[in-house]
């Protein structure tokens, strides 16, 4: 296979350094195959999630390492908005280019209009896919016995049920278990496990393969403006509130209220 882009444009796409949320490991390995242009790769820990302040501080440390290389063009990021955890990241030396999404389940989508539209017709969905479910990070009984575990190091047991409790409240929100995946070895087996977890808590069960096409051109540099944000060396990665999501942003002078 020659190094132009599978998604139809014939180009050869530019040299990049990617920086990923380790929920994407199977579908990146499958869908940038032979990918030669593709110069470095660094995962990190879904876990990152969590702490958006941490998660910005690790990825902008990365950014600058990679950013550092002359063999490159642009640096991509496998990433959404994440809870403004990418907000705020700041290439130096080459662009930096990033979807349209405010979470990794608009790319399992293959749009931010499809997933909106999804969200539409189901809002009690909560969403499954073959990354987040290897952690155990989904509703389901290994991801409750994990928190009690969790709690149980830091708090007394009366405090640990109550905390359980309102974790299995916030799960009560939702009733339809719905399980992205685009392809991977993986996938029916974690549909299996999603379907497990949606019998266990009696939701319904919604197995849907995604569209592997927002992730493919952010992978091959098929990087139009409508579905991705790009920001030039000496700019900022910026929240929009808009259907847009992101925005490039000047780089607050020091000593400003940002």
């Amino acid at each position: 296979m020659n190094n132009s882009s599978p998604t139809g444009s014939g180009k050869t796409p530019a040299k990049i350094a990617l920086l990923a949320c380790a929920v994407f490991e199977g579908e990146i390995a499958l869908h940038a195959r032979a990918a030669k242009h593709i110069a470095e790769v660094r995962f990190f820990e879904m876990g990152l999630h969590d702490r958006p302040d941490q998660l910005r501080a690790v990825l902008q440390e990365n950014l600058d390492a990679v950013d550092m290389r002359t063999d490159i063009e642009a640096v991509v990021l496998a990433y959404g908005l994440c809870g403004r955890g990418t907000a705020g990241l700041r290439p130096m030396r080459h662009k930096l280019v990033i979807p349209r999404a405010h979470d990794c389940i608009t790319v399992f989508m293959g749009s931010k209009e499809a997933y909106a539209e999804h969200q539409r017709r189901c809002p009690t969905c909560y969403y499954y896919t073959p990354g987040w479910n290897r952690g155990r990070r989904v509703p389901g009984p290994e991801k409750l016995e994990a928190l009690k575990t969790e709690l149980s190091k830091k708090f007394a047991p009366d405090d640990v049920e109550f905390l359980v409790e309102t974790e299995r409240e916030q799960w009560a929100m939702h009733d339809t278990a719905t399980y992205l995946e685009l392809g991977t070895d993986e996938a029916q087996a974690e549909a299996d496990y999603a379907r497990k977890c949606a019998d266990w808590l009696g939701w319904k069960f919604e197995h849907r393969r995604g569209d592997p096409k927002l992730l493919r051109d952010l992978l091959w540099g098929n990087w139009d403006a409508g579905r991705f944000q790009i920001i030039e060396p000496g700019m900022q990665l910026g929240h929009a509130p808009d259907a847009n999501i992101l925005r490039a942003e000047s780089v607050p002078n020091k000593g400003s209220k940002e």
